[in-house]
């Protein structure tokens, strides 16, 4: 006998730094975790779809969405606390722009489907709140896809693909109808859901009790039948 896997599925931006955050304590949970194997699926979320896809300067940006300095600077100090303790080095100093990210969730659409999509994840995380790469400049986008291993014709098509940008938006769409108002946010087996980037201990008990709940199921491989037929 042997459990199914146990499916999470993570809405996120990559322009959230909570976002990251929350994959590391999940991640840390999961390696306390060995009930059953786990599926995750990064799904698509916009904290800001107004922005250009030129980007913003980011001061400006910030300015604007949160009032003044004194009260951005304590937020990015303990974003960046809790994330030393997490294991990520936020660095919003180098971070280039406030971006669109519609053109990364088309890149992780197309990850999804061929197999890569929580590889890429991690590395768009890091490329943008720790290494300064400007994801708005088209040119930055395709060397780092070629890094990842697509050419130049692949991220061009995709970038030009309107069908994937519908997709993406109307799966944003789809968990905003669901009442999904922040990121990240994280669903186990269309069950239970945790909110924001809850510590690793919140995840490990989330996780235990939903596998507490999950039916083992027979796992069905080839047999031979009692008359010989199929051997």
């Amino acid at each position: 006998m042997s459990n199914k896997p146990l499916q999470i599925d993570i809405v996120s931006d990559v322009a959230c730094p909570w976002c990251y955050i929350g994959k590391k304590h999940l991640e840390k949970a999961l390696e306390r975790f060995d009930s059953q194997p786990v599926e995750i699926t990064w799904h698509p979320f916009q904290l800001d779809p107004t922005i250009p896809a030129e980007g913003l300067d980011k001061e400006e940006y910030f300015l604007n969405k949160f009032g003044s300095k004194e009260r951005i600077e304590p937020m990015f100090q303990r974003v960046v606390g809790v994330g030393e303790q997490a294991g990520i080095k936020f660095d919003f100093d180098k971070m280039p722009k406030a971006i669109n990210t519609i053109p990364l969730h088309k890149m992780l659409h197309i990850a999804r489907e061929e197999g890569t999509q929580i590889e890429l994840e991690e590395k768009f995380f890091k490329a943008y709140f720790t290494d300064g790469i400007d994801f708005s400049e088209k040119e930055q986008l395709i060397a780092f896809m070629e890094d990842f291993g697509w050419n130049r014709e692949k991220t061009e098509g995709i970038l030009a693909n309107e069908e994937i940008t519908y997709h993406v938006t109307q799966e944003i769409k789809h968990f905003q109808n669901l009442g999904v108002s922040g990121v990240p946010f994280f669903i186990l087996n269309n069950k239970y859901a945790i909110s924001g980037a809850q510590p690793t201990s919140v995840f490990l008990d989330t996780l235990n009790k939903v596998a507490a709940e999950m039916p083992p199921v027979e796992a069905v491989g080839e047999v031979c039948d009692v008359d010989g037929k199929n051997c």
